[in-house]
């Protein structure tokens, strides 16, 4: 079989005719396997919109959803019988494998004691500790997700700087926060392509630049208006995007200097190690959200806030009344559920030893697909943010999301998805992105590096 890389450079085109003709053969091959699931979605309604409890579960690069009847650890089952080793890990929500054990022992614990009561609970004193003694930052408050969370957050800036606007990075991921939802385009921020039912001009909100472009933030602060820089430490929405060096501390002082606040959001870059990038890399926010795994699963996120942060806080509070009406909190929020459900994960699974094993088995992973592009000449290479990677159809780090989009091929990313699930490894749907859990084994690891080599040599040789 002649292989279509004989004299070195890769024919991209060549190689998006073979991604066709795999996806093509490997989505006849998934639709053979999963007759239950198909008949699911072929039926004329489940009472669901698309037939699934959110629309966008029918984005996955599949001809139709898997039905899921079991997650346990690293591994799921669907409603046919087929299992599949997770590498996606409800991108992030089960980060640390699905249903630890020390949650479902909260979980039934809070059952039988009271979910929720609108007051809190004999929990209370131990999670804020090992808040601040993960994460680092002083204030804390519990939100039911990470955009609430955001939400919360910027308006607790605004409040507390007096400023309208907030600043975001082209191409982020900040849950479904509305002055987020923007893009760059020909130098000005619009509304994201698809966005619905947006009733604001969001550049009135929101000022939107290039990541890893200094010059460009210090043009954006020097005026004054902006009361918050919101930001992933490394972008995880449109490709991974690693800081530059020097870019974080740039990032500090510019804020500091010009009175802005410094808003990091580790829903996903949690994945860095024990206290995620910003304990890793000693960076110095005002104000800290992680969600999605914080809680081992359910639905809980947290934000914190520096005492200089918490006490100008509570000094609007204070003159407005102090009470009721400011925009932020819900009702479930702060529940004994929750609460019981952070102990645990904090206590017994977001543990520095989980973490050292997830990033020994993401070595692993890193290298054994680093090699197998080498090995086919492939222009690509891997991105990483501790136990989280992504295969990036580009030869060289990405700077920004200009330089994502131009990387992305949504042709190639379809066949590698729907090569992975038939051979049994469930990925990330939209970025090539692989999690790897501390439930995740060495076999597992062993596993999908063999079956990316398989695929490669698939999309690397004619016929």
């Amino acid at each position: 079989m002649p292989s279509i890389l004989p004299n070195g450079p890769l024919d991209s085109a060549s190689i998006v005719t073979a991604a066709r003709r795999i996806l093509a053969e490997e989505t006849a091959i998934y639709t053979s396997r999963r007759p239950n699931s198909r008949d699911i979605f072929a039926a004329a309604s489940s009472g669901f919109l698309n037939q699934v409890p959110q629309y966008w579960m029918r984005d996955w690069p599949m001809p139709f959803p898997i039905v899921i009847s079991k997650a346990a650890g690293s591994e799921v089952w669907d409603i046919d019988g087929n299992r599949a080793t997770d590498f996606c890990l409800g991108d992030s929500g089960a980060m640390f494998g699905h249903g630890p054990q020390p949650i479902l022992n909260a979980l039934a614990g809070a059952g039988i004691l009271g979910l929720t009561t609108m007051l809190p609970s004999k929990d209370l004193d131990a999670v804020g500790r090992l808040l601040r003694s993960t994460f680092g930052m002083s204030m804390w408050q519990v939100t039911t997700t990470a955009s609430d969370a955001n939400r919360f957050a910027f308006r607790v800036a605004r409040a507390v700087t007096g400023r309208k606007k907030i600043l975001v990075f082209d191409g982020c991921y900040h849950g479904a926060a509305d002055e987020t939802l923007v893009d760059l385009v020909d130098g000005r921020t619009v509304a994201r392509n698809g966005l619905l039912g947006q009733a604001v001009n969001l550049a009135e909100t929101t000022v939107c630049i290039p990541f890893n472009d200094v010059p460009a933030l210090e043009a954006a602060l020097k005026g004054g208006d902006i009361a918050c820089v919101v930001a992933e430490p490394v972008m995880t929405n449109c490709g991974m995007i690693l800081p530059l060096p020097g870019f974080h501390r740039a990032l500090r002082d510019l804020t500091r200097s010009t009175g802005t606040l410094l808003h990091i959001d580790e829903t996903h870059t949690v994945s860095t190690g024990f206290g995620g990038y910003t304990k890793v890399h000693g960076l110095e926010p005002d104000i800290f959200v992680v969600g999605k795994p914080v809680g081992g699963g359910i639905p809980v996120a947290v934000w914190g806030m520096t005492d200089d942060v918490a006490s100008r806080f509570e000094a609007v509070r204070a003159a407005n009344t102090g009470t009721g009406h400011s925009g932020i909190g819900t009702t479930l929020s702060g529940s004994a559920l929750q609460l019981a459900c952070l102990r645990a994960c904090l206590e017994e699974v977001m543990t520095a030893e989980a973490h050292d094993k997830m990033n020994h088995l993401a070595d692993t992973v890193e290298r054994g697909f680093s090699a197998a592009i080498e090995q086919y000449e492939l222009p690509w290479h891997v991105g990483r943010v501790g136990a989280r990677l992504e295969v990036v159809f580009a030869a060289d780090p990405l700077r920004n999301a200009g330089e994502a989009h131009a990387a992305a091929n949504p042709t190639i990313q379809k066949a590698l998805h729907t090569a992975f699930l038939n051979l049994g490894y469930l990925m990330t749907p939209f970025h090539n992105m692989v999690l790897v859990a501390p439930t995740t084994s060495e076999d597992h690891v062993a596993g999908l590096v063999a079956s990316f080599e398989k695929i490669l040599y698939r999309l690397t040789k004619a016929g």
